[in-house]
């Protein structure tokens, strides 16, 4: 990961909440649990014993990669609101139904939440639009028309 990785306000606060649960609540609580199940006895037997190392190797690894996101995260807005851009909450008309997406990075993508990659199909085909202009995206169920109503 050497290039920047563009990212809202709100996804850096979330990851780095993340990152300070893992490092000041999972890590050690999973580190004494680690200590308890050692002090057991017979590690090769000690199911408890193995799925704790397994856990802490996961946690320590989520660690190292989140360390390194938000090292090389770049935090954008954007610029104006004439044109679609990361960062922008966009509201589009699908048949006769109003839908708000917000654009952002792939770290903090979340379709439950509305938010898209700048990066999937709609995200890139929105990116560049104006209010008025029409997309079409290829998603698994068939063809889907767009059209922009409002960009903020």
């Amino acid at each position: 990961m050497h290039q920047n990785i563009l990212i809202t306000q709100a996804g850096l606060d979330t990851l780095k909440a993340e990152l300070a649960d893992l490092v000041d609540n999972r890590r050690p609580a999973q580190v004494a649990r680690l200590t308890a199940a050692r002090d057991m006895g017979d590690l090769s037997e000690n199911s408890d014993y193995i799925s704790a190392k397994e856990e802490l190797t996961f946690i320590d690894g989520r660690i190292a990669e989140l360390e390194d996101i938000i090292r090389i995260a770049k935090v954008t807005t954007p610029s104006s609101n004439s044109q679609i851009s990361f960062g922008h909450t966009v509201t589009v008309r699908v048949n006769s139904t109003h839908v708000v997406y917000k654009i952002v990075g792939e770290w903090e993508a979340d379709p439950a939440e509305k938010k898209i990659s700048m990066s999937s199909p709609l995200g890139q085909a929105l990116i560049g639009k104006k209010v008025g202009d029409k997309v079409e995206v290829t998603a698994p169920a068939g063809k889907i028309l767009y059209t922009i109503v409002t960009i903020e």
